[in-house]
């Protein structure tokens, strides 16, 4: 459902309630659920790169395999002191069901790269941007350190396969809620996207796509949450007219 932004109101006017993730958040949200990410350090390349934990002050990595590093990039990395060694890494995040477009962010962080205490190596952002539809947003280091996961991130790619594959009757019933007229010519809807604040529908058409958040009552903070809210958005749907689809491929 397209959203339309109301204007702001007057001086005082009070900050309207947050609808979806914001980017920090969504950030935060990527790197909790990455496994790997590429590395560029030193004018050299390197992908996959084991992610070992993640939070908003910086990025623990396996160690790079030995075999695969140049001996300058080796000695930069041994003689980096204070802020380390300037390297960026990128962090892609894909929609967990097969929607047209897979990739939903791209999670781009720049800062200092040094060797961790025991093993592996650490990356301090200095920099962050979240390129989301073309859309691309500066994250600071600060915003990055407050914010904190969407409390769904860690379950949604296991909530919306399930959702998908098990339930595509429920996602059928949901389009009522959609605007009629992006269902005309519709080839498949799917959903792509989930958070505390709502579920997000991906509709295909021949040649291009919208995707339509369906605003929840309630933030949900977690899966059972969560799935309250859809019941109730099917309750809502139930109560709507019914669109004619186009059958899944």
């Amino acid at each position: 459902m397209d959203t339309e932004t109301d204007p702001a109101g007057g001086p005082g006017a009070e900050e309207p309630p947050l609808s979806e993730p914001s980017p920090a958040e969504r950030a935060r949200s990527v790197l909790a659920t990455a496994w790997s990410l590429s590395l560029e350090v030193a004018g050299h390349r390197f992908e996959p790169v084991a992610l070992r934990a993640a939070d908003g002050c910086g990025l623990l990595l396996h160690d790079l395999p030995a075999t695969d590093v140049p001996a300058e990039v080796a000695a930069a990395l041994a003689a980096a002191r204070g802020d380390g060694l300037d390297a960026v890494a990128e962090l892609t995040d894909v929609a967990p069901t097969p929607v047209r477009d897979r990739v939903r962010a791209r999670l781009t962080l720049r800062g200092g790269l040094s060797a961790a205490e025991g093993s592996g190596l650490g990356l301090r952002p200095a920099w962050a941007v979240l390129d989301e539809g073309g859309l691309a947003r500066e994250i600071a280091p600060g915003e990055l350190a407050l914010a904190a996961p969407d409390p769904l991130a860690a379950g949604e790619a296991g909530l919306l396969a399930h959702l998908d594959t098990a339930h595509a009757d429920a996602v059928a019933r949901l389009t009522r809620l959609v605007e009629p007229r992006l269902l005309l010519g519709v080839v498949c809807v799917r959903p792509v996207r989930l958070d505390r604040f709502g579920l997000v529908l991906r509709v295909e058409h021949a040649r291009k796509h919208h995707d339509v958040r369906l605003a929840f009552a309630a933030p949900a903070l977690s899966p059972r949450q969560a799935g309250c809210q859809i019941r109730l958005l099917l309750a809502r749907a139930t109560a709507c007219p019914r669109h004619r689809l186009t059958r899944r491929p």
